[in-house]
């Protein structure tokens, strides 16, 4: 199927055929990008950049982030309940409100990170 991804202003982030979204995210290149709100649930983000990516509000329920980059990322009110983010880096990434029930932050870098308010912490 063919798959596109938009940034909240509309400009193309990544188009291709892939059999799922979780295909097609993993495929993208995202550092810096705009991807608030985005319904990432499940995605395998497998040591991706997603450094600087504004994930505000984005649903990443049971996502796999392994090993991602998300070094000043914004993750402000996401609902990352249940996400694996074992190794993954989050100096200085914005996690307050964020939910992170059920996540598991083993050996995560959280040097900087803004956890206020954040569920589960």
């Amino acid at each position: 199927m063919k798959i596109e991804i938009h940034s909240t202003t509309g400009s193309p982030l990544y188009s291709g055929e892939h059999e799922s979204l979780s295909a097609a995210v993993s495929a993208a290149a995202y550092a810096g990008a705009d991807l608030r709100w985005a319904k990432l649930t499940g995605a395998d983000l497998r040591w991706d950049d997603l450094r600087a990516a504004n994930l505000a509000r984005a649903d990443l329920r049971e996502a796999n982030l392994i090993g991602a980059n998300l070094i000043g990322a914004n993750l402000q009110g996401a609902n990352l309940q249940g996400a694996d983010l074992r190794w993954a880096n989050l100096t200085g990434a914005i996690l307050s409100g964020a939910n992170l029930a059920r996540a598991d932050l083993t050996e995560a870098n959280l040097t900087g990170a803004d956890l206020e308010g954040a569920i589960g912490r």
